[in-house]
């Protein structure tokens, strides 16, 4: 006989008419990789087929990273691997990392995973189905009710627009709780049969991780972060400059050269014409949290939004740290962030394919 769903339980305390980031959380694969090491297994894998590979690491020496985590070791991207093998080291590193974010991200909000009405799952670097909250479901207790809301294919904006739409459905069903978790294993695109310089790029950049974000109705606490809607701006004729090659082997990188440059261009008026949508100007906004592909474009940032240089540190650090993670980066950035003690209106900015550019403006409490 079948049995019946459990009741749908929706955490009732302190509702009220604003959405709040209750808990945020991350997590990191096993393997730690310093950029030295990774340069090391590049030049023996990669010199060989690339006449052009000595040209490029500076790319390596300067890019601002100083180590990543990946789901597999090192050695593993010496051997050549198809859609299987990299399929499998996808689901079973994104689902761990999907559990340790998810886990931090709840116990960050005082809550049991058997709170959570709605799974929102971001993840642009391999193919799951059944997808990762129904991988994880068993292992951390959701109910049999929760409503799955998987999203594929946002890139590098991925956490900011998965934070958005978390919200606006946190926003739409009065006291319910949002799990939003952005994970994304970005090494296992390491690609050595294409002669593409944005392969060398991406192994220059990429690491693997995830963050989790628990959302709901606030309570008017001290200290507490609300969520404004987002917006999201997408520039026309622009498909080309960002996301993925897809062929036998698996994913390949696309990335244009141009992208630093049409940052300097293009980035400050999307974000000024998304806050005025916000019913906000630069002018009030206290910190920018910024996505950081990479040194080159939290430098045009700077220079864009007329920030002084190294203002964004917490990018830079996360950058150091971690490395490029794709969709989740954003969100280690703000973790780090608001655990620096910032206080005003922040603007949550990431850009990724499409090409398109995504913002949400918060309130911190002081």
């Amino acid at each position: 006989m079948l049995q019946q769903p459990a009741t749908r339980r929706r955490a009732m305390t302190g509702v009220g008419n604003t959405t709040v980031l209750k808990g945020i959380g991350t997590a990191l694969p096993a393997h730690e990789l310093a950029q030295s090491d990774v340069l090391d297994q590049a030049r023996a894998l990669l010199a060989p087929k690339y006449p052009f590979f000595e040209k490029l690491v500076p790319a390596f020496e300067n890019a601002g990273v100083d180590k990543r985590y990946s789901v597999m070791p090192l050695d593993w991207f010496a051997a050549d691997h198809g859609w299987a093998d990299r399929g499998a080291a996808y689901m079973t590193g994104a689902k761990a990392m999907f559990i340790a974010a998810a886990t931090d991200a709840l116990q960050a909000a005082g809550i049991s995973a058997d709170q959570v009405d709605t799974i929102v799952t971001v993840s642009s670097t391999g193919i799951a189905t059944p997808t990762l909250e129904a991988q994880a479901h068993a292992e951390m207790g959701f109910r049999r009710d929760v409503r799955r809301v998987p999203v594929f294919g946002l890139g590098c904006a991925g956490g900011v627009s998965g934070l958005s739409i978390a919200r606006r459905l946190a926003a739409a069903d009065t006291g319910s709780t949002v799990l939003m978790v952005a994970v994304e294993a970005c090494s296992l695109s390491f690609r050595s049969d294409r002669l593409q310089k944005a392969d060398v790029i991406a192994t220059v950049l990429f690491g693997d991780g995830a963050a989790a974000a628990v959302i709901g109705a606030g309570s008017g606490a001290a200290g507490e972060v609300t969520l404004h809607e987002g917006h999201e701006h997408l520039f026309p004729d622009t498909l080309p400059i960002m996301g993925w090659d897809v062929d036998e082997t698996g994913l390949g990188v696309i990335f244009d050269r141009s992208i630093p440059g049409f940052v300097t261009d293009e980035f400050r008026p999307a974000i000024a014409s998304m806050l005025q949508e916000a019913q906000l100007d630069l002018s009030q906004i206290d910190r920018f949290v910024c996505h950081p592909g990479g040194t080159k474009v939290v430098e045009a940032i700077e220079a864009t939004m007329d920030l002084p240089a190294g203002a964004l540190d917490a990018e830079r650090a996360t950058l150091r740290d971690y490395g490029n993670m794709s969709a989740p980066t954003a969100l280690f950035v703000l973790k780090r962030v608001l655990a620096a003690g910032q206080t005003g209106k922040l603007a949550l900015c990431a850009l990724g394919p499409g090409f398109t550019a995504a913002m949400m403006p918060l309130t911190v409490a002081p």
